[in-house]
């Protein structure tokens, strides 16, 4: 593997002692900061003689079982995630709650320094806690874990992603951190939230607790569990902003790297699920019963902004407004990657400088939204006020903070405040002269770093919430500029500001639209966010990538991307091939395969076939080692070179050879055999998958990669272009199709200036 190319400064390695040892897109990864073996997933389904075997011999019912389970499944899924997504809301808010209730008190008694010393205190033990877990019980956990979600459901295969006790420690740990007034979200650590669960019902239980539910047998392989991952990630988005058609369109835009219409029902399902099962849940809270601060947090983007009324004149200011923010979300894309970099220096420390570090910015941020207020001007309350001014202690836009009877201090209304009250406030509408200038410029700035610094502490912690309240001000500070010279309310321009900040960032567009129009109710903003979103997103791609790829680029996870690089169409396969090829014949020594799994880490090996079996070497098919390893543990092993009886398929049940869960899987260290063993002979036709995915090896790479992402497979075999050679010249697999494994092999093929300039804007026509 090549270390020589450093063009991309995203692509090098994060932890120095890996730097010069490893190349992190392929064989391993930083997940949570901890440096773990990659593999790719077996997407492909394996027919060999034992698998149409077991197809045939199913009987209506359990088909019939499948197809129920299958939707069984995606309605667990939406039940699930919905009351997690309920009770992390609920959490949220009682414990924001109380914190800011007391703090209230304390400074209605103009015990100020006591509010100072119980609000820094109480952020910094929610802090301590979330980052402790996360540090020392689920590393995984750590950030929004969308990256990580997006990777699996590209064919990478991350350990510990999507455990147990990183589902534990995501759940718990982001409830404690977001109520420690970080300026950090609860929508990506719900995608992964999400995630986990489906991961974890499709596994069909534990062996390991004693839990094995025989009725989950069918879903034991990576293409079944891609799909319910799918699922798990589009409900996750649908509980978190209750958008059902967002979260399906999320998981399209932004998750999915394979798609069909049977997985688009059954994710509408689960996130149609996941509306139901909020809506009910609300009602309960309407009533102002659920939470302190607010009435539970899910109603907190329930809002109905005027009909919007606009003219040509408002289309001037809008598309500026997409111009400024897609600058500042590819700054933010920026800065953020140039954090986790400097945050990774320090994490090659020890996990004691982990938490040191998110105390610090837990401490950092107390004073800041403390202190910060005080800057602000007090401001008399409206005399047509809808609600109770000044609001003390509870959510509202007229905080008193440390005004007199009659004030209120509007920039406290906006910071003291929980994020999601925050996004509320910027968008409510008939607030016009609610806020004034410094306050909001002076709250964009500090949403605007802070969630930077924020994002990259050891804990469970998201970026859409924080963008969307960074670009919220940025959106009402524009419509306070304009003033009168525009018919939009301010609201509706935090609303576009959104809109327009999470295009530069994220770069969605559709999924993110959609989001949006449910979070405020109103379709009449459909044209402006199209603009909005088209135009920062457009800006923003010429100068950097979208914030989740970057993240994954500083993971190490070799992602594959839809489109070809420009050098990748000037060579061919066998460009990139590299050796040495192990293959195996028909009917192998045991002594052998033995010898191989033990000196390689190969999981797929070419079987061939040669006298007497055939007149010359052909290529029957491809066998993986995880099924190797079930025959030598079976031992079903020959005394002499000839072909198993029908009788050998009948010892095995489809179990065996169905995908191990997040547990410890087969190792070939744990096989032991014995002299005589070893001397003995394993046919591996039937067990063989006797059509694998073939490219000859002048097919142009681009095409080849095309091909290999896809039909979501692991290994493609290249055979030779003439029949006097091998029947297999190599197998491509996924790290040879990284840019750094090819410049690496090819330095000649380094990208000249029209080259960079393709890759760094991604014209669609070029590619």
């Amino acid at each position: 593997m090549s270390n020589s190319t450093t063009e991309d400064s995203v692509a090098v390695p994060l932890l120095s002692s890996l730097r010069r040892a490893t190349n992190s897109t392929s064989q391993v990864a930083i997940v949570g900061s901890d440096v773990c073996p990659i593999e790719s997933l077996d997407y492909e389904i394996a027919e060999n003689d034992f698998f149409k075997q077991d197809w045939r011999g199913r009987s209506k019912v359990e088909i019939f079982q499948y197809v129920v389970m299958k939707w069984l499944l995606c309605f667990c899924i939406g039940i699930i995630v919905s009351l997690i997504g309920f009770a992390n809301n609920l959490a949220v808010e009682n414990l924001a709650g109380i914190k800011f209730v007391f703090t209230s008190n304390m400074m209605i008694a103009g015990r100020f320094g006591m509010g100072f010393v119980v609000f820094t205190a109480t952020n910094l033990v929610l802090t301590l806690f979330a980052s402790v877990i996360t540090a020392f019980v689920a590393p995984a956990a750590a950030g929004s874990g969308i990256p990580e979600v997006k990777a699996y459901l590209n064919g990478v295969d991350a350990p510990d992603i999507f455990s147990l006790r990183t589902l534990v420690v995501k759940i718990i740990g982001n409830i404690s951190a977001v109520s420690a007034s970080l300026l950090i979200g609860k929508a990506g650590p719900m995608v992964h939230t999400g995630a986990c669960v489906a991961s974890i019902l499709g596994q069909g239980g534990s062996k390991r607790y004693g839990l094995n539910w025989r009725w989950l047998r069918f879903f034991k392989n990576d293409r079944d569990r891609r799909d319910l991952v799918t699922c798990g990630s589009a409900a996750g988005i649908a509980a978190s902003f209750r958008a059902p058609v967002g979260g399906v369109l999320f998981a399209l835009e932004e998750m999915s790297s394979w798609w069909r219409s049977a997985l688009l029902w059954r994710i509408f399902f689960s996130t149609a699920v996941v509306a139901i099962v909020l809506r009910a849940l609300i009602d309960v809270c309407l009533s102002g019963k659920c939470g302190l601060f607010g009435k539970g947090g899910l109603i907190m983007f329930d809002v109905y902004s005027e009909n919007a009324s606009y003219h040509l004149g408002d289309v001037l200011p809008v598309l500026l407004l997409g111009v400024v923010g897609g600058i500042l979300g590819s700054l933010y894309n920026f800065l953020l990657d140039k954090v986790l970099r400097a945050y990774n220096y320090i994490y090659e420390k020890g996990v004691a400088w982990k938490i040191l570090l998110a105390c610090a910015i837990s401490i950092f941020t107390s004073c800041l939204l403390f202190g910060l207020p005080f800057l602000a001007s007090c401001q008399p309350c409206p005399a047509d006020a809808l609600e109770e001014c000044p609001t003390i202690g509870r959510s509202g836009n007229f905080k008193k903070y440390q005004c007199p009877p009659g004030h209120y201090n509007d920039l406290a209304s906006l910071i003291f405040n929980t994020n999601d009250d925050a996004i509320k406030n910027l968008f409510s509408k008939n607030t016009d002269f609610e806020f004034h200038y410094f306050s909001v410029l002076l709250f964009f700035v500090t949403c605007f770093f802070l969630s930077i610094f924020s994002y990259g502490i050891v804990a469970p912690a998201g970026l859409f919430v924080p963008v969307i309240v960074t670009g919220a001000s940025y959106g009402r500070f524009v419509g306070m500029l304009l003033g009168s010279n525009s018919n939009l309310n301010h609201g509706l321009f935090a609303v576009l500001g959104a809109a327009s900040f999470l295009g530069g960032t994220m770069r969605m567009t559709v999924s993110t639209c959609v989001i949006l129009l449910e979070l405020t109710n109103n379709l009449l903003l459909l044209p402006m966010m199209m603009v909005v979103l088209l135009i920062s997103k457009t800006v923003a791609d010429g100068f950097n990538a979208n914030i989740y790829n970057l993240i994954m680029k500083l993971k190490g996870f070799p992602y594959l991307y839809s489109h070809a690089e420009p050098y990748m169409r000037q060579l061919l396969v066998g460009d990139v091939v590299t050796g040495p090829l192990q293959v195996f014949n028909g009917i192998e020594k045991v002594e052998t395969i033995l010898h191989v799994l033990k000196t390689t880490n190969h999981n797929g090996f070419p079987v061939i076939d040669g006298p007497p079996l055939a007149a010359a070497p052909v290529l029957y098919g491809l066998i993986l080692r995880a099924h190797i390893l079930t025959l030598l543990k079976k031992r079903v092993f020959l005394s002499s070179p000839m072909a198993c009886d029908s009788n050998t398929l009948a010892q095995f049940k489809a179990g065996e050879f169905a995908k191990k869960g997040s547990g410890r899987g087969d190792k070939i260290e744990d096989v032991e055999l014995s002299e005589e063993e070893l001397n003995m002979y394993l046919d591996l036709h039937p067990f063989s998958n006797a059509s694998p995915y073939t490219v000859v090896e002048t097919m142009s790479l681009a095409k080849a990669l095309v091909l290999f992402r896809e039909v979501g497979i692991r290994h493609l075999l290249v055979i030779p272009k003439t029949s006097n050679r091998p029947p297999v010249v190599g197998i491509l697999t996924r790290h040879d199709f990284m840019p750094e494994h090819i410049l690496g092999l090819h330095p000649s093929q380094s990208r000249s200036r029209w080259k960079r300039l393709r890759i760094r804007l991604r014209l669609p026509f070029l590619s």
